[in-house]
């Protein structure tokens, strides 16, 4: 397939700038694949299609402060984006620059952290952090939060709050598990009354999620990789639900792939590991019936990805209903529900 069959215009009016008021007080377009049936709900709406023993899989990342701005030896700015945190004292980071800086050559950061440019690995350099402090540390007290590059104001108190689901535990991405940002705890009790099962997966979304396909033959993109992980009681409750006769489901992209990943095998299994999955229309999803996701990016690979799951065809006529009906897009927007279409 094309790049260019995941395009679509959207008003730039429809790109939520701000989270809304309460987090369940978003809408929720619900899709039936099978048929193709659209039904406007409300985010609040979510347990009536649900049953007792269902189960859902939520990601339990944690957004870092990953944006820190400063300078060259020579004094240019600099503004360094984390991707990946290594260890205590190595990441990997954008770089942005007049000049890109030599390996070997220094960056202060925010007046305080001195780091040394390590090597070039493609488009991330490798960041040596000097400070004796350890760099999570570093970044909680120096850094910002990387809000999307669609959003056109800096973080402030309430993004700190909101761009971070309320049940966020593993520091490591740079970008929120969106679908996630919908849950309050009024919400998750709720469910939990009802009988609803939860799980949990690591995924640490990279900036990576943010970039169009550049390539007009999708098989021709190069995915980028993320850190995730599976446990084995994740695994164990996903066996138990399908036993039963109870559907699974995944709550945004970033759970999804993270258990496709697991079951590339063919089997579901718990484990860690990077993963580079790309998931496109004709790709045969093993392992859950249902996904809770936003609405994404044009041409990005998060489009294709809901594409393969709940149709081609669907997800056009299902992204044209919600311009039409004026949903928010993105990050701090609406969310859908879908069903795998099976055929």
């Amino acid at each position: 397939m094309r790049t260019t069959d995941f395009d679509f215009d959207l008003p730039d009016a429809l790109i939520a700038q701000f989270p809304t008021q309460e987090r369940s007080g978003s809408r929720l377009l619900r899709l039936d694949s099978s048929n193709g049936n659209i039904h406007d709900q409300l985010f609040r709406d979510l347990p009536n299609f649900l049953q007792a023993g269902d189960l859902l899989v939520f990601n339990d990342t944690r957004v870092i402060k990953a944006r820190l701005h400063g300078h060259k030896q020579s004094g240019g700015a600099v503004e360094a984006m984390i991707e990946r945190v290594i260890d205590q004292h190595h990441a990997l980071a954008h770089v942005r620059a007049s000049r890109s800086p030599k390996p070997g050559s220094r960056l202060l950061l925010a007046e305080e952290i001195e780091v040394e440019i390590i090597e070039r690995q493609d488009d991330l350099f490798l960041l040596k952090f000097l400070s004796e402090t350890p760099l999570l540390d570093l970044l909680e007290q120096y850094g910002a939060l990387p809000l999307p590059p669609y959003i056109s104001h800096d973080a402030d108190n309430t993004d700190e709050e909101r761009y971070q689901t309320v049940y966020a535990k593993h520091l490591g991405a740079v970008a929120a598990p969106t679908a996630g940002l919908h849950f309050d705890d009024v919400m998750l009790a709720l469910l939990k009354q009802q009988g609803i099962q939860f799980a949990y997966v690591t995924l640490h979304v990279g900036a990576g999620t943010f970039q169009p396909v550049r390539v007009e033959n999708i098989a021709e993109h190069k995915m980028h990789s993320e850190l995730y992980s599976v446990p084995e009681e994740t695994v164990k409750l996903i066996k138990q639900t399908q036993a039963a006769g109870r559907k699974v489901t995944a709550i945004g992209t970033t759970a999804m792939r993270a258990l496709e990943s697991a079951a590339r095998s063919g089997e579901l299994v718990a484990g860690m590991g990077e993963t580079d999955i790309f998931i496109t229309p004709g790709y045969k999803f093993k392992v859950v019936e249902q996904l809770l996701t936003n609405f994404h990016l044009p041409k990005s690979t998060l489009l294709m990805l809901v594409s393969a799951f709940a149709g081609f065809n669907n997800i056009r006529q299902a992204y044209a209903h919600a311009i039409s009906e004026k949903y928010s897009f993105f990050s701090y927007g609406d969310a859908m529900l879908l069903n795998r279409l099976d055929e």
